[in-house]
């Protein structure tokens, strides 16, 4: 270091010393997280941790945030994020910060590793461990901490490639040791998503034993269920057997009735989740403030389509014989898949969102009614025509759950909230196509639309669900509430201006009302701009340097037997 920066630090330091704290936010209305009434007090920051709440006008500090008639509350936990990727290339959270979340959580079914090190894996920079590759993204700099549940479909590729097939006992006792490791490294839980292939071709049995090894280590089991549609129940009583069989609870992503004709399903739905959670399992949920669900276009196809990766399945879709299969089960009333296509109920409930191919930018926020008017095909003919010209997976939003369902929902007392969705900037390429609104408003609309306008929460109830009881039920230490000694990820709001302000048309739109955010004692939001600050951590689960016997998580032969069946 030269002199001028020698002198830069000892300046910096002996500032520091003049004062009682590096931070106090003043005056601010507390809401600590618990769900209590909130109180005014100030805050004092000392690093990266919370050194005391209360009455601090005689004291004084490098930074004072004047939070005199705003909400004061910990910062947000995304319960489910889709930023991991995002952030190696952005990692300022942009979109999510500017909502107050600083947390996000990975993991729905895949995961940042473990990879193999293969030549074809290494072109692509997927090499590594799972705790390599969060670690890697935390050295790189993240405005928010991460956190992640290591992915059943990362495993399970890992071991079996894309393929319709179970595993034998040793592969999966590789996928366990897999799911053992990436714990030890620092995983929450292990995570699934069953609609998807290949994660569709996993048995019971096989998640069974994966989370039986995730629940030795304190983690939690984590699904995307077979159905959120028409084998709603069977999917849910799936999800019970797998956490009592394994001896783990449960968290169900983006809770949903999805289809009108599915709607009444929900109540029977909590019902039974009542029933087992009183009988002793621990099962919860998180969910989205929208009506609309996003996901690719090949969610309408059925899964064994997609069987062998996307060369293949390209090349299915080419084929006559299997195309008009695959149009007559997609048209069908009854399947055994998840047919988004049929739970949409009509292609004008279809939105179109993004494309890899250039000649295809015209259809980008069109729903698939009108495309297929244009193109004079079929709807379910337009689908494929435009995978299989558009060589990927087409990003869509698909409008079937009901408003009354999604206030229902927010009140359970074990339902938190997350964006299902990236954390991106509202700039560059990420304006040549579309997102769904939650990317840019899922936190601020539960605080605007329904704290405020609709009072469906309470502002203490909303921030509990947000903050504490996420960090609650993933066995996440010293975050999610305001309290000496937990870490000072804290945000500042307006709660008479906090709102979305992102529509399913206009969706690259920033949030308003979110004034400062505090990412580890860092403000990484200063008067709603962001600095450029990335304190972000890689946040750890309760297996992090643990070791447990393998017996203890080891599948047996007669599991493996019943995989197979």
């Amino acid at each position: 270091m030269n002199r001028i920066g020698t002198t830069y630090l000892l300046l910096v330091l002996l500032l520091s010393a003049c004062h009682d704290y590096e931070v106090i936010v003043r005056g601010g209305t507390v809401y600590d997280g618990s769900g209590a009434t909130p109180i005014i007090a100030d805050i004092g920051i000392q690093g990266d941790t919370i050194a005391f709440i209360g009455d601090l006008s005689e004291m004084s500090a490098a930074t004072e945030i004047d939070a005199e008639g705003k909400a004061v509350a910990p910062g947000m936990i995304n319960a489910l994020s889709w930023a991991g990727r995002t952030f190696f290339s952005d990692g300022r959270s942009m979109s999510d910060l500017k909502q107050g979340v600083t947390l996000e959580v990975f993991g729905e079914g895949s995961s940042l590793g473990p990879y193999k090190r293969t030549e074809e894996a290494r072109s692509k920079g997927a090499i590594g461990t799972f705790g390599e590759h969060m670690q890697e993204l935390e050295r790189k700099g993240v405005s928010t901490n991460i956190a992640s549940f290591v992915g059943a479909t990362t495993v399970r590729q890992y071991v079996l490639g894309n393929e319709d097939t179970l595993p034998t006992v040793e592969q999966l006792q590789e996928m366990q040791q897999l799911v053992a490791n990436s714990m030890e490294e620092g995983a929450l839980g292990v995570g699934s998503s069953l609609i998807y292939a290949p994660a569709f071709f996993a048995s019971t049995e096989e998640l069974v034993a994966l989370a039986k090894t995730a629940s030795v280590y304190g983690g939690v089991y984590t699904s995307h269920m077979r159905s959120e549609g028409d084998r709603f129940l069977e999917a849910l009583d799936e999800l019970l057997y797998i956490a009592a069989a394994a001896d783990i609870p449960a968290e169900i992503h983006h809770l949903k009735a999805a289809g009108e004709i599915n709607w009444h399903k929900l109540d029977e739905v909590l019902a039974r989740i009542d029933s087992v959670n009183h009988a002793g399992l621990t099962i919860t949920t998180n969910m989205y403030t929208y009506t609309g669900a996003s996901t690719g276009l090949w969610a309408c196809l059925p899964p064994w389509v997609r069987a062998g990766g996307k060369k293949k399945w390209m090349e299915r879709l080419q084929d006559p014989e299997i195309r008009a299969q695959v149009i007559a089960e997609m048209e069908s009333e009854e399947t055994e898949w998840e047919n988004f296509y049929r739970a949409a109920g009509k292609p004008e409930n279809i939105l179109l969102l993004e494309f890899d191919v250039d000649s295809l930018n015209q259809y980008i926020g069109m729903d698939l009614g009108e495309v297929a008017t244009i193109r004079e095909t079929s709807p379910a003919e337009t689908i494929i025509d435009l995978l299989v010209e558009n060589q990927s997976g087409i990003g869509a939003v698909y409008f079937l759950m009901s408003e009354e369902n999604v206030r229902k929902q927010m009140q359970l007392p074990y339902m938190s909230f997350c964006s299902d969705a990236r954390s991106v900037a509202a700039e560059g390429k990420e304006l040549e196509s579309m997102t769904h609104p939650r990317t840019f408003g899922n936190f601020a609309r539960l605080l605007g639309k329904y704290v405020r306008e609709e009072k469906v929460l309470s502002l203490e109830e909303a921030i509990h669900k947000a903050t504490a009881l996420p960090a609650q039920k993933f066995n996440i230490q010293k975050r999610g509430t305001l309290k000496p000694g937990y870490y000072a990820d804290v945000i500042v709001f307006d709660p008479d201006r906090i709102a979305d302000k992102a529509t399913f048309r206009k969706p690259h739109q920033y949030a308003v009302g979110m004034e400062h955010v505090l990412v580890n004692g860092v403000r990484v939001i200063a008067n709603g701009e962001h600095t450029g600050e990335t304190p972000g951590q890689f946040v750890k689960g309760p297996g992090y340097g643990k070791e447990v016997s393998v017996e203890s998580w080891k599948v047996t032969e007669q599991l493996a037997v019943n995989s197979e069946q």
